[in-house]
């Protein structure tokens, strides 16, 4: 195998997800070439990965619905691409992806069609006629996101003992991190309070966020930061809590954020890109879930946690097969009767249990 294409149109979070099947990828087959097609929104997050040797753009957001195949510039769009993927003369195509609609499945049977690969590997819920080679999906949730990753990838007999996320690291972010970190007071804790938009249904309301950050505050002292990509999400929640936090909402890039998360000595977010990022750094972390499906998305890797109610109607966004209610209900109180008591306790417990093993660590080789 000579030539390999990922084709993964997905946001920063499920992006980090895939990283061990990519990981287990290069180290099954190093003398493959392995390309991986994102929207140019997340191709960042993958820069200078070890386990990829391009990464391809396409914005696939520009055909979420089929309205978009009346427009002439989309259909120009998009036979550029099926001629570019064409001309690179894949040996395998490999599909780490729910087919979760109709026309979901037909973009990617049409990408994958086009590229003329023999090999054709992918998630198969009963859509996936267009895969030569189908693997089972049981579902949202049956299965973490990275281990259906990481089925897929095995289909070709690749295969890590390291299931670890990957993540970028910038000097020059770094180094302001370091810099900007050292004046604090300890311990740092990092809130994130937003989520992707496409659904910020996922968002516990700003003003628990801001009672969480002044109940840590009181009972640890230390600092609390507030990032997020809007100031308007930030900005919410330090309107509403009295222990001033430093807000660096809208004022850090992906790098830089991520700089941070690594120096942080626990984070807590909504379900998003940020809360993998800290899974993937290591760092204590406590995901806040409600609509979406914390089976299939919660945080991977050790020192995480989730805290979210037991609802008969949770998950209502990705459940089973379907989509479902990506903005969930008018009254979410899988998220609005999610106490302050109770993620804060939740995230005390995640933060001394991760100091009470670092200690059993260091004692443990002196």
């Amino acid at each position: 195998m000579e030539r390999l294409l990922v084709m993964k149109p997905a946001d920063l979070g499920d992006l980090l997800l895939t990283t061990p099947a990519l990981r287990a990828l290069r180290q099954t087959f190093p003398e493959t070439r392995i390309e991986i097609l994102v929207p140019p929104t997340s191709a960042v997050v993958l820069r200078e990965c070890p386990y990829v040797d391009e990464i391809l753009t396409f914005n696939k957001y520009a055909f979420d619905r089929p309205a978009a195949l009346w427009r002439p510039d989309r259909w120009l769009a998009l036979a550029r691409l099926a001629r570019e993927l064409r001309r690179r003369r894949y040996d395998v195509v490999l599909i780490p992806r729910h087919l979760t609609t109709r026309w979901g499945a037909l973009k990617f049977a049409a990408l994958a069609l086009a590229t003329g690969a023999p090999r054709r590997v992918g998630l198969d819920n009963g859509r996936g006629w267009f895969l030569t080679d189908r693997v089972p999906d049981a579902g949202f949730g049956a299965k973490h996101e990275v281990e259906y990753d990481l089925l897929v990838v095995a289909r070709l007999g690749a295969r890590t003992d390291n299931v670890r996320l990957w993540l970028p690291s910038d000097p020059r972010a770094e180094a302001w991190a370091e810099e900007i970190t050292a004046a604090w007071a300890r311990p740092l804790l990092l809130l994130h309070p937003g989520s992707g938009a496409y659904s910020v249904a996922r968002r516990w309301p700003p003003d628990r966020f801001a009672a969480l950050a002044d109940a840590w505050a009181e009972r640890h002292g230390g600092t609390v930061v507030l990032v997020d990509a809007s100031a308007d999400v930030t900005g919410a929640v330090l309107r509403a809590a009295r222990c001033r936090p430093i807000d660096l909402g809208g004022r850090t890039s992906l790098v830089e954020t991520i700089a941070l998360i690594r120096r942080c000595d626990l984070f807590v977010g909504n379900d998003s890109g940020p809360l993998h990022m800290a899974a993937a750094a290591g760092v204590p972390a406590l995901g806040i879930y409600g609509p979406s499906n914390a089976r299939a998305w919660g945080p991977w890797g050790p020192h995480t946690a989730v805290v979210k109610r037991d609802l008969p109607c949770m998950p209502c966004f990705y459940r089973g097969h379907a989509l479902g209610r990506p903005q969930g209900c008018q009254e979410r109180p899988c998220l609005t009767a999610l106490s302050v008591e109770r993620v804060l306790a939740a995230a005390e417990a995640l933060w001394q249990s991760a100091q009470e093993e670092a200690v059993a660590w260091t004692k443990e080789r002196v």
